[in-house]
């Protein structure tokens, strides 16, 4: 006769669900704190709330009524120690933000479009302002600023912290970016994806004619 076989208690199975229940309360309260931190970096002067329908990777906001307003963005001015430079410096203008790092290969593939764009709009009340992310060493970010012959100022930033201006919702893995805010400073079009000069001129044409 074959021996009895101890059967488990009846308490590992409702212990154990206590277990995973109690885990996915932890994940639980850890992504709401991401998303109440979000929340607070949008209401920092903010109202934007980024939303890519579908994963598209150009975003237009259109009529202005829908645009929204992002917080403060301001940081370090990489070319220039002990300066700041932001958004706010460019009242009343136009201003196309984009997000970049040295050793981002599409960064570099659109730096000539991007001030291409730059030179054929400053004198149309359209400013540009570059935000550089993850990198480092700052010798090597200046030293993409000069051998790209880039005009506009850029933000040092390596730990993004400037981007919370942007909301916790915004998709800051996505190098490069580039925003383009009226002249309002409303939030008019997202692209997260590298630029031709043809896909972005248009744009800021369009916002440049737009009544302040």
């Amino acid at each position: 006769m074959r021996p009895a076989i101890a059967s488990r208690p009846r308490t590992a199975r409702p212990f154990r669900r206590a277990v995973a229940l109690l885990a996915g309360l932890c994940v639980a309260a850890v992504l709401a704190g991401c998303t109440t931190a979000g929340k607070d970096a949008v209401a920092q002067g903010g109202t934007f709330d980024f939303v890519s329908p579908g994963g598209k990777t150009e975003i237009f906001y259109d009529p202005p009524s829908s645009r929204g307003t992002i917080g403060k963005l301001s940081g370090p001015d990489l070319m220039h120690d002990g300066k700041t430079v932001g958004v706010d410096d460019f009242p009343g203008q136009v201003v196309v933000v984009n997000i970049w790092g040295q050793w981002c290969g599409p960064c570099r593939a659109e730096a000539p479009a991007l001030e291409q764009v730059y030179a054929a709009s400053k004198d149309k009340g359209v400013a540009f302002l570059g935000i550089n992310v993850r990198d480092n060493q700052k010798d090597k970010a200046q030293d993409f600023v000069t051998d790209n012959k880039v005009g506009y100022p850029s933000i040092y930033d390596p730990s993004m912290r400037s981007l919370l201006a942007l909301g916790g919702k915004f998709p800051t893995s996505v190098i490069p970016t580039t925003i383009v805010l009226d002249k309002q400073h409303r939030v008019a079009a997202v692209f997260l994806r590298s630029l031709l000069a043809e896909d972005l001129q248009p744009v800021v044409d369009k916002l440049a004619q737009e009544q302040s």
